[in-house]
């Protein structure tokens, strides 16, 4: 009986999510905008509930709430720049070493093992992560035509590494999970040389690059609080089991306060060039999955393997570039490309990990491995 009313609540979730969306429609064409976009924010946050009591649309309902926090970010974006005389852009740095903190204290040394024990595709996979997104970032930047600061912060996307969301997609794909964790963990780790190294190559076109300063930004933001976090799983974990499972959830909020105090002090230019951006977000982001699949097949990895580094190379950290941007003083501009990228890529991936995750691995067929493992 409780399921049934379970599955109710969640269906009353998408009546009421259809009828903020009507009204929202009203409003809206009667040029009543402050009153429209509230309708539009329950819009969201009833669609994420609703989403929560399906299986197959469960791992969107996330990305869902960071679309309700853009969409409060963009009609009434005061409060998410300044609060009570309070700057909102200066939680972004402790939020993302937060969130590195935490990414720190799910690994251990034993995840960079896999260095040692799968060398070729730590190999290929660094590689791909370092090349392929940069370039595409470089070339959308010379194409789109976009302001400069905006055009660099394209560039940054695809010069940082790649994030925690990206461990998630390969484990719904069916994918090597732990190539995923051991090549998040090297890419990151190599971040405070190669982000500045290729943003000095790539964006100092278009903006002032200062590499050292960059560096110290990174190792600030990234490398202190994982080898913090680290050090808190080598000795406490398992000791505060409140403290694991509070980590993702702060996490996870963290991320989508970043993104709307970004979108909010963002937000005249992506009125101006919102569509551009998204198109070219969208880009970057597609033609990472694809070239770093195929490349890999090029090259003969497993199949799994190959699907892992499409994710690592397509899913980049957009916070840790949205800390670079704000330790730049440019987080109203250069950080806008980031705060476009992190949503949209939560949707590509959970949509390519859930048809990854259908399609059988060749391992998996019965005529080409008879000794097949159930799944």
């Amino acid at each position: 009986m409780s399921d049934t009313n379970d599955k109710r609540l969640y269906w009353l979730s998408f009546a009421g999510a259809a009828l903020a969306l009507i009204v929202f429609t009203v409003l809206t064409v009667q040029d009543l905008h402050d009153w429209a976009g509230a309708f539009l924010t329950t819009f969201f946050l009833l669609l994420a509930l609703g989403f929560r009591g399906f299986e197959f649309l469960r791992g969107f309902s996330y990305t869902v709430v960071i679309f309700a926090a853009v969409t409060a970010s963009m009609y009434y974006p005061k409060p998410f720049v300044s609060l009570w005389g309070f700057q909102m852009s200066n939680l972004i740095v402790p939020l993302l070493q937060i969130i590195m903190f935490g990414m720190g204290a799910a690994l251990s040394l034993q995840d960079f093992v896999g260095v040692v024990k799968m060398p070729r595709g730590v190999l290929v996979g660094v590689l791909c992560q370092y090349s392929i997104m940069p370039l595409i970032g470089f070339g959308l930047a010379s194409t789109f035509g976009l302001p400069p600061e905006i055009a660099a912060g394209i560039i940054l996307v695809g010069c940082s590494p790649s994030g925690l969301a990206s461990n998630v997609m390969s484990f719904l794909a069916r994918a090597n999970l732990a190539l995923s964790v051991t090549l998040t963990a090297v890419a990151t780790l190599l971040a405070p040389l190669m982000t500045p190294f290729l943003m000095k190559t790539l964006a100092g076109q278009f903006v002032p690059i200062d590499f050292w300063g960059m560096m110290w930004s990174i190792i600030k933001i990234v490398i202190l609080p994982i080898i913090g976090g680290l050090l808190f799983n080598h000795f406490f974990h398992g000791k505060s089991k409140w403290i694991d499972k509070a980590l993702p959830i702060v996490s996870m909020v963290g991320i989508a306060l970043i993104i709307t105090v970004i979108t909010a002090a963002g937000r005249d230019s992506l009125l101006t060039i919102g569509l551009a951006l998204i198109a070219a977000a969208f880009i970057h982001n597609m033609l990472g999955y694809t070239l770093g699949y195929w490349l890999c097949r090029l090259v003969r990895m497993p199949e799994r393997d190959c699907r892992t580094i499409a994710l690592e190379v397509g899913m980049q950290n957009g916070g840790l570039a949205s800390g670079i941007a704000l330790e730049m003083g440019k987080v109203a501009t250069i950080g806008l490309a980031p705060a476009v990228f992190g949503p949209l890529m939560n949707i590509t991936g959970s949509s390519l990990a859930t048809w990854w995750r259908g399609r059988p691995l060749p391992e998996d067929v019965p005529e080409e491995a008879p000794e097949v493992v159930s799944t």
